[in-house]
């Protein structure tokens, strides 16, 4: 069956982090319930490296309970930008989700730098992305509350000890690039 997933990326220190989240499509609308039931009054999106430690703990346990899939990729920031490490992971996610028979990608806007992420996808499903089935869209989080899981589950891991932990329910596969 195919599946729908949803990429954000977290950046620490030395490493770059790409979260991919995957979720069946049956899952979408309840998955996406929940998040939204996590909104204070007047928030419009959750951001987690804008939340305040107590509330960063409340959100990474209920995350680590969904029912999503997600893969991390890590990669040492030995590149010259945090473009390229970027689009290094991007490039073997989009391969790895093209085998999944992902149908439907939504990667996190960066604005004027999704021409970068376009032109990455692209060339990972081999200059013929009619033939992959995949489809894909850069939107801003606020108007995609599923974005919400891979930028936690990015930021979490990325912070490691505890953090880490309480994501790692939905964490099925780490690769190191």
């Amino acid at each position: 069956m195919p599946v729908h997933a949803f990429i954000d990326e977290s950046v620490r220190d030395s490493r770059y982090y790409l979260c991919v989240a995957v979720l069946d499509p049956a899952c979408l609308a309840e998955t996406r319930k929940r998040l939204t039931a996590l909104l204070l009054p007047g928030q419009r999106e959750l951001h987690f490296k804008k939340e305040k430690p107590p509330r960063r703990r409340l959100l990474a346990d209920r995350i680590g309970g969904l029912s999503a899939a997600t893969s991390v990729y890590v990669t040492a920031r030995t590149r010259k930008t945090e473009e390229q490490d970027r689009q290094r992971c991007l490039f073997e996610a989009v391969r790895d989700l093209v085998s999944v028979r992902a149908h439907r990608v939504v990667i996190d806007s960066r604005e004027e730098q999704d021409r970068h992420d376009q032109t990455t996808i692209y060339r990972a499903l081999g200059g013929r992305p009619s033939d992959t089935g995949v489809s894909y869209e850069h939107l801003d989080s606020a108007a995609a509350p599923l974005l919400w899981i891979p930028d936690a589950v990015a930021w979490c891991y990325g912070a490691g000890s505890d953090w880490r932990r309480r994501v790692m329910p939905v964490v099925h596969q780490v690769i190191e690039l």
